[in-house]
């Protein structure tokens, strides 16, 4: 019998007796995997809660009882079970749903999530707003690697001396993307370790097992044994919860038993349990960080479906080689990620120098300012943080580094439109938060030989002065890149130097990053159009600026006197971004020389939804072919 095809919301689960929902949960791990293995998505996370899932849906009445999954790559298993099963064959694409739970989407996403360690302070937020409410628990399932960043242990300082009845799930994989690190991942192991050693103490309970009738009797005994009513101190205990673990999260007749006990409870509690990332894919079990977003994969053998690489290489492996070689030349260098080491490629540079390159986890306030402490000491430290997580480091950024003039070089993987984890990820603010910001560098390469530059030249800066060098910005896209062989002898770009590509005599294009290469293939569009006029293709000039910040001034006035229109383009925020500050250089339109008339191209004033990158450019008006008709367009 198909029990998941007859789930349309948790009603249905709920009216289940207890002895279907192990076929439920495998039937919703083999959904999870069918559905990921053609259409790609977070497979690992989502594998690891499936036991979890269903007994959360099935235990407490959501969604008049909130349910927030921080972060939200965990959360497919739940999205199948509240009305989303026959939509999920859309997720993270165009116009479908969405990869991470969205308050947009259904009342079972009581808050939206993408960056982790969000979903303690939401749920204690809305916990504290209906503390009249006493029969309502507000749930939040948090990993081992999102709770040991600082936004999280705030959420937990603060609930631990509340009243709020707030259940706090922390589920123990040990992973994040990459492996968790830090000190709190050994307290966990160790609490682990303590309820193995109290669970074996405990053999009397096993021992009468066979007198339960209901396996559901004997969890219930289980919950109640001092192997899982755990008093001994431990972080939770000691900011003010009360604490039930370690339990195996994948023992569904043991966390029906738990929740259930735990729902009669109020105030603020933590639950810990123990699980597998990818569990019920031998692959991924094995290989847990590849298998976090495998792409995919067969659904039979559970193999990837990797491509060999072929043409170019993808920016962040382009930097993990580069800064690798760099740390050879330059002593002075060193290297942060907040959890990133695998996406970001520093992996590589963390191999052979792991003194100098460094994972801190999820804390990306930390990791500037560990950045600015150790360029305080006469370091040249890069750090290397994805765009839309930089973000959550803007005061650090401002106060500690840039006030300071302190040299740290923020390589800003992600920059742009990143596609399919869409709204959340998207890397479309840097610019703009950036340009403001006093004594920043701010460059966007073009391709990956400029990536590679510029690295070399924050180092090279740094070397020649060291004590008046201060910080500096290289952002760059996801995924590949444009040239085959990038692999050559650094050079180091002169500060503030746009380059000229191709000059014309009415419009000037000004572009920074690797949109770029849309514009040249729009004005190859134009070039090869029969029907156009010489004039008309002869009118565009090309020229990719590199830095928004210093601008390249003598350039910029160079084009004020030889074109009467500008045209500004960026893969990010027009409002306060490079076109923004290159209008306030020139002093607005129509003023002085043959210059009439700027015009801005970039992400408008709104949040971008998910889908391939591809698909969001044009629907931007930010491809090639629709590019070339907007030149036509406005020249006309």
């Amino acid at each position: 019998m198909n029990y998941l095809s007859q789930i349309q919301d948790p009603e249905d689960l709920r009216a289940l007796a207890p002895e279907a929902l192990t076929a439920v949960v495998q039937e919703l791990r083999d959904f999870i995997i069918h559905a990921v293995a053609t259409k790609e998505g977070h497979l690992g996370a989502s594998l690891g809660v499936v036991e979890l899932t269903v007994a959360l849906h099935y235990v407490f009445n959501t969604p008049q009882e909130p349910l927030i999954w921080d972060v939200g790559h965990q959360a497919y298993g739940h999205k199948i079970l509240t009305g989303r099963r026959d939509l999920f064959e859309s997720n993270r694409q165009w116009g479908g749903i969405s990869g991470f739970p969205s308050r947009e989407e259904s009342v079972y996403d009581p808050f939206g999530v993408g960056h982790s360690s969000t979903g303690i302070s939401a749920a204690l937020g809305m916990a504290l707003a209906a503390l009249e409410k006493t029969e309502i628990t507000h749930i939040v399932v948090v990993g081992d690697a999102a709770i040991a960043s600082g936004m999280a242990l705030e959420g937990l300082n603060h609930a631990g001396d509340t009243k709020a009845n707030l259940l706090v799930i922390l589920n123990d994989n040990q992973m994040g993307i990459d492996p968790a690190v830090g000190a709190l991942k050994k307290h966990f192991n160790a609490l682990s370790k303590a309820s193995e050693k109290l669970q074996n103490k405990q053999e009397s309970v096993y021992t009468n097992k066979l007198a339960y009738t209901n396996p559901l009797d004997q969890a219930y005994s289980l919950t109640h044994s001092d192997a899982l009513e755990n008093k001994s101190q431990n972080i939770f205990t000691a900011l003010g919860f009360s604490y039930t673990g370690v339990v195996d999260g994948h023992d569904l007749d043991t966390l029906l038993a738990v929740l259930k006990t735990l729902k009669q409870q109020k105030g603020p509690r933590v639950l810990h349990i123990k699980t597998t990332k990818g569990k019920g894919l031998s692959q991924a079990e094995t290989d847990q960080v590849g298998y976090h977003a495998p792409g995919k994969f067969n659904v039979i053998t559970g193999e990837r479906m990797v491509t060999p690489a072929k043409g170019p290489a993808k920016y962040q492996d382009v930097f993990g080689a580069s800064i690798l070689e760099l740390a050879y030349e330059f002593p002075e260098i060193m290297a942060i990620t907040p959890a990133m080491p695998t996406g970001s490629s520093l992996k590589y540079m963390m191999e052979i120098f792991p003194e100098r390159a460094l994972d801190v986890g999820i804390a990306e306030q930390h990791a500037v300012t560990l950045a600015a402490g150790m360029a305080a000491a006469a370091k040249l430290p890069y750090c290397v943080i994805y765009s839309t997580f930089l973000q959550r480091a803007y005061d650090q950024l401002i106060h500690d580094v840039a006030l300071q003039n302190l040299p740290v070089v923020f390589c800003i993987d992600r920059a742009g439109i990143v596609g399919q984890d869409g709204a959340t990820h998207h890397g479309v603010f840097d610019l703009a938060f950036l340009l403001p910001i006093p004594n920043m560098v701010i460059a966007a390469p073009s391709d990956e030989g400029q990536l590679r530059n510029l690295l070399y030249t924050a180092a090279e800066r740094f070397q020649k002065n060291p004590k008046n060098t201060g910080p500096m910005a290289i952002r760059y896209p996801r995924g590949a890149g444009v040239l085959n062989n990038w692999k050559k002898p650094f050079v180091s770009l002169p500060i503030g130097k746009g380059v000229v590509l191709k000059k014309g005599n009415k419009m000037a294009i000004l572009s920074i990053g690797p949109i770029k290469h849309e514009i040249t293939e729009a004005l190859h569009i134009i070039d090869k159009d029969p029907l156009l006029e010489t004039s008309i293709t002869e009118a565009f000039g090309h020229f990719d600026m590199i830095f928004a910040k210093p601008l390249d001034h003598a350039l910029l006035d160079l084009i004020k006197e030889n074109y009467s229109q500008i045209v500004t383009l960026e893969d990010g925020v027009i409002s306060g971004g490079f076109g923004a500050s290159v209008a306030q250089y020139i002093g607005g339109t129509g003023q002085g020389n043959s210059l009439e008339k700027i015009t801005h191209w970039g992400v408008p004033d709104a949040f971008i939804g998910h889908g391939k990158p591809e698909k969001l450019y044009k629907s931007l008006g930010l491809d090639a072919q629709s590019l070339a008709l907007k030149l036509l367009t406005l020249i006309s």
